[in-house]
C-alpha cells in the first residue's frame, strides 16, 4: 500500500489561492483513484474532490465546484488540488486518499492509503 504525503498548505487571505499536492512515498499513484478530504476543527471529515486513475473522471462536492480543481500528472506522480477564491470556512486540514476504486473515495468508504494532512488557514 502506498504512503501519501500532502504539501502546499499554508495561510492565505480570503479570496486568495493555494495549490495542494499529493504524492506517494516509496511508490506511485498512477494506478489509483485519488481524492481530497478536509476536516475543520469540531467538524466531521468531508469529501472535497476525487479523480480517477487516468484523470478521465472527476467528482466534486457541489459547494466547491467552480472554485476547486483536481488534476493529476502521472509523469510527476502527483495529484493536485487547485483552490481559488478561498473563504475562511475553507480553513481545515486537507488530506489525500488513494484507492483502486473511485467510488470508495467518493462515498468515503475507502480503507486505502491516507496522508497525514496539510493545514490550510484562510484569514478574513
Amino acid at each position: 500500500q502506498v504512503q501519501l504525503v500532502e504539501s502546499g498548505g499554508g495561510l492565505v487571505q480570503a479570496g486568495g489561492s493555494l495549490r495542494l499536492s499529493c504524492a506517494a512515498s516509496g511508490g506511485s499513484l498512477n494506478n489509483y483513484a485519488v481524492g481530497w478530504f478536509r476536516q475543520a476543527p469540531g467538524k466531521e471529515r468531508e469529501f472535497v474532490a476525487a479523480i480517477s486513475w487516468n484523470g478521465g473522471r472527476r467528482v466534486y462536492t457541489d459547494s466547491m465546484k467552480g472554485r476547486f480543481t483536481i488534476s493529476r500528472d502521472n509523469a510527476k506522480r502527483t495529484v493536485d488540488l487547485q483552490m481559488n477564491s478561498l473563504k475562511p470556512e475553507d480553513t481545515a486540514v486537507y488530506y489525500c486518499a488513494a484507492d483502486q476504486i473511485l467510488s470508495r473515495i467518493v462515498e468515503s468508504t475507502s480503507s486505502g492509503a491516507w496522508g497525514q494532512g496539510t493545514q490550510v488557514t484562510v484569514s478574513s
